[in-house]
């Protein structure tokens, strides 16, 4: 999948990280957004599992740090479910504003209570899975316990979660007891996917019959049996994502296509509600092109330029390990770097604007036990790629229309 790093600001004009996590072989037909368990990061590997299942089937997923944890701004000492909360409803709002709306919310653990809680206020979302969800938010309290009485006569305390130290004060302790018995699950009246695991020693699966038999239908509940809170195991986590993509497609409007096709090499298709963004199959394989927004795209895909530029560096690697194997040099890795640009040639004698012309920059970075003079070679090497020398000796390209 491909994955576009975002930052978009919470309530409190704080900036959240986040990941976009987009397919890789397939336009967007829809947008799901995901809220982590308890302490926990967008980084969480079951996490990125589950993105890349939901990916697989056109599903683009925002994934984000809530406020205080992971790259996110805040302190998390200061926050609590209600910010969770507001965090979720600023992703929604950013997705909506940049990409589209999300019709597919996601939540685990506490993440899950937290997307139940927003989608109520979301009225657009159509579809709501919870992954080991609480069926009430004051059930994390369990997890320092220990540390209540603390908390009550100090107003805060250090405890220790998953191994790390975090500080609980006592407004978020009062402000998970707002939301006791608040009824928000049975006025929800939409899809609602429950999964969890018989065996969560985290969570007990009693939260998902609880949740179950106070939502109204339409209502599905899937066992993980055999899986642990987090979703450890790679496949209990990809078991999740493809279940999720499977029943959404009965409540989703996914966008409907006809699939690129050609008896050419490449086809490339752009569409009046695209603006610039543009799909391209090459031999099979899917790819987006666009531009930046300040000149008119939506920045989801490399500019055509960039492809061409990525072009030559690909061949370039391509053709050095090539030679390099085939002379059996401990050569690595290669990684070639590039940048195109207008300018005056050296030797140029009009230095107007219009006598610019391309250059692209390519420098090798190799790595291995070479010597001086197989560095060399290998340099000399970059030229004889087959891009470069279709570049260099020039082509010519023919239009015509098709019936």
């Amino acid at each position: 999948m491909k994955t576009i790093k975002l930052k978009f600001p919470n309530k409190e004009g704080e900036q959240l990280a986040a990941r976009l996590e987009m397919p890789v072989d397939k336009r967007v037909y829809a947008y799901a957004l995901f809220a982590h368990c308890f302490t926990c990061s967008k980084n969480l590997m079951a996490v990125t599992h589950i993105s890349r299942a939901l990916t697989a089937r056109g599903i683009a997923v925002l994934r984000f740090d809530f406020t205080g944890l992971g790259e996110s701004e805040g302190d998390f000492e200061d926050t609590n479910f209600s910010s969770n909360v507001s965090d979720l409803i600023a992703a929604a709002n950013y997705l909506e504003e940049h990409y589209q709306q999300a019709q597919i919310i996601i939540g685990h653990s506490l993440g899950g209570a937290a997307v139940l809680m927003a989608a109520a206020q979301l009225k657009y979302i159509k579809a709501i899975a919870t992954i080991g969800a609480p069926a009430d938010p004051t059930h994390v309290t369990h997890l320092f316990q220990n540390s209540i009485e603390q908390i009550e006569s100090t107003g805060k305390a250090e405890v220790s979660l998953g191994g790390r130290p975090f500080t609980i004060k006592k407004q978020f302790v009062n402000d998970l007891a707002e939301y006791e018995k608040s009824g928000v699950i049975k006025e929800l009246r939409r899809p609602l996917l429950i999964m969890h695991s018989p065996q969560d020693d985290v969570v007990d699966i009693k939260n998902a019959e609880k949740i179950y038999v106070s939502a109204m239908h339409p209502k599905s509940y899937v066992s993980l049996d055999g899986a642990d809170h987090l979703l450890t195991n790679k496949g209990d986590a990809a078991y999740v994502g493809q279940v999720i993509a499977a029943w959404a497609s009965r409540y989703v409007d996914f966008e409907k296509q006809t699939d690129l096709k050609t008896n050419e090499q490449v086809v490339v298709r752009n569409e009046a509600d695209r603006g610039l963004q543009t799909e391209i199959m090459a031999s099979g394989h899917f790819l987006l092109t666009d531009e930046p927004e300040e000149v008119g795209g939506t920045n989801l895909g490399a500019t055509p330029y960039d492809l061409l530029v990525a072009a030559l560096g690909a061949c370039t690697a391509m053709t050095i390990r090539l030679y390099a194997n085939h002379k059996k040099w401990p050569l690595e890795e290669v990684k070639v770097h590039l940048t195109r640009e207008k300018r005056h040639a050296n030797d140029a004698r009009d230095l107007s604007e219009k006598s610019k012309i391309e250059f692209i920059d390519r420098y090798l970075e190799l790595s291995g036990n070479l010597t001086d003079e197989q560095r060399k070679r290998i340099t000399e090497i970059a030229d004889k790629c087959p891009v470069h020398k279709t570049l260099t000796n020039g082509l010519q390209v023919n239009t015509t229309l098709k019936d």
